[in-house]
């Protein structure tokens, strides 16, 4: 019998019902209470009409409740839509209209943002979350049953659908199942975490990307997850000594921030065991002087996708070292990895060629997008990953390249097409090309080469001025360099490599 995600959820509820299982600012949540909370949920949401398998959108920032919504969407046997509350009413009207969903659950706080959707979607119906008060759901569930819902479920049922810009750089939505994503916490435990009762891990970036992968496992061992709203390194330090945080999640730019911290070199951090790392490519200098100040036992690093959460390979503490402080390790546990060419036939040893992989945790397929799907997955239940690397003596995976021109910056995918659009509305602009350039915080910043029509003139700031608002801060370009040509391949296509190339020179 396959195990289910919400198998999981209940079994953590029942193990470990009168520990703390969730801290936010000064509340907390037992594991009790938070099941309790989660039925309650999951019955108001049955008694507005919302039925399993229904998709339902979910504007939420980080918050007490984080957990208890996608809990009880998993035992309503709904699939959850999480909304990125960075990105734009544009791009979240686009990514509600593609999953065709009709409901969605925001944040008082994000009130507005629903509004404005609610405004351009006449199909919308939307859910003030509440606080708790006279008003929203949580007082609805309040006055439902605490028991457990009655919603039958299989393991093949789709209880998540994740907008990622991946590697071919459109706007796609990958599904996972109530399977996958269970095997998605055996990965993190088998692979990366050995979480004892009482421990804790400390989440300031979105629950809704990879910090919150890492819920479900501490749930299901009794640790406890503490949650900020947002990362502050201030408060992030602060609450490193005073909850005896035993791991943390970081990206690149969030640990060089705690690095320049002018606290980071008297904060406490003799409860610290794990420092987790991920989502774009750590620079060099970066990770060292993070070993040189906390030790090379706390680190760990893994390479996934959201199409195959979390751990691909992983990086193990005792490899920070040398050559393979490079590379992002080795094969996990439970995950197969071959490299191959364009044709899908596997490359000699030693050569590099497209990552595939094979896990239980791999995503079911890309919503209504049956041409993506048949160019990403291969013959028996192999994925592309997009991604170039080769495999050293050793046996670790070394990331050599992209197929595609996807930039990450501060741990956020950005496709350059996308911005390119918005420069291009700019009746100065004549052509440009976006690409990552190199950056010590961001690890790649977000940059636009721009040629300008004959007679016209704007500044850099103006750009990108023009761009912000339009679409996620994240993605607007940090720098514009004007140039007189951009380059082309021979068939007149932009070619980013060589603009990239050139910038990072």
């Amino acid at each position: 019998m396959t195990t289910t995600y919400l198998d999981l959820i209940n079994c953590g509820g029942r193990s470990h019902a009168h520990h703390t299982a969730l801290t936010f600012r000064d509340q907390s949540l037992t594991f009790e209470q938070v099941s309790r909370l989660s039925n309650q949920l999951a019955r108001a949401l049955i008694a507005r009409g919302i039925c399993r398998g229904d998709r339902v959108a979910l504007l939420l920032n980080n918050s007490l409740y984080s957990v208890p919504v996608d809990f009880a969407c998993v035992k309503a046997g709904i699939n959850r839509i999480p909304l990125n509350a960075r990105l734009s009413v544009n791009e979240h009207r686009r990514m509600l209209q593609e999953t065709r969903c009709s409901v969605l659950i925001y944040g008082e706080d994000l009130a507005e943002h629903a509004q404005d959707l609610d405004a351009e979607l006449p199909h919308l119906t939307c859910y003030a979350l509440g606080s708790g008060g006279s008003d929203g759901l949580l007082a609805e569930a309040h006055s439902q049953s605490a028991e457990v819902p009655e919603v039958d479920v299989a393991e093949d049922d789709v209880i998540l659908t994740l907008f990622t810009s991946g590697t071919t750089g459109t706007l796609k939505a990958a599904q996972h199942t109530q399977a996958s994503y269970a095997a998605i916490c055996k990965n993190v435990l088998l692979n990366l975490l050995d979480v004892k009762p009482g421990d804790a891990m400390l989440h300031a970036a979105s629950l809704i990307h990879a910090s919150g992968v890492f819920v479900l496992p501490y749930w299901l061992r009794g640790g406890r997850t503490v949650i900020m709203e947002s990362f502050d390194p201030t408060a992030y330090l602060q609450l490193l000594a005073r909850e005896k945080i035993t791991a943390i999640n970081l990206v690149p730019t969030m640990l060089q921030m705690l690095l320049d911290h002018r606290d980071f070199p008297s904060t406490d951090v003799g409860s610290l065991r794990q420092v987790i790392y991920g989502a774009s490519p750590m620079p060099r200098p970066v990770i060292e002087r993070a070993i040189a100040a906390w030790g090379r036992d706390r680190f760990w690093q893994y390479y996934g996708q959201t199409e195959c959460p979390l751990a691909i390979c992983v990086l193990r503490p005792e490899d920070h070292d040398g050559d393979t402080l490079g590379s992002c390790g080795q094969p996990a546990i439970d995950v197969e990895i071959r490299l191959v060419d364009e044709r899908g036939r596997d490359v000699p040893p030693g050569e590099p060629g497209e990552v595939a992989v094979r896990a239980p945790q791999r995503m079911l397929e890309y919503y209504r997008a049956p041409e993506l799907n048949d160019e990403m997955f291969m013959a028996e239940g192999w994925l592309r990953t997009r991604d170039i690397a080769s495999f050293d003596e050793r046996g670790f995976l070394h990331i050599r390249d992209r197929t595609s021109d996807m930039i990450v910056t501060g741990g956020y995918n950005v496709y350059p097409r996308e911005v390119e659009d918005l420069l291009m509305a700019h009746p100065a602009v004549a052509e440009c090309a976006v690409v990552g350039v190199r950056d010590e915080k961001w690890v790649e910043a977000v940059t636009a080469a721009v040629v300008l029509r004959p007679g016209q003139a704007v500044s850099e700031d103006d750009l990108i001025q023009f761009v912000a608002g339009k679409i996620a801060a994240y993605k607007k370009p940090r720098k514009v360099v004007f140039v007189d040509a951009v380059p082309k391949t021979a068939v007149g296509k932009l070619n980013r490599k060589a603009v990239r190339d050139k910038l990072n020179t």
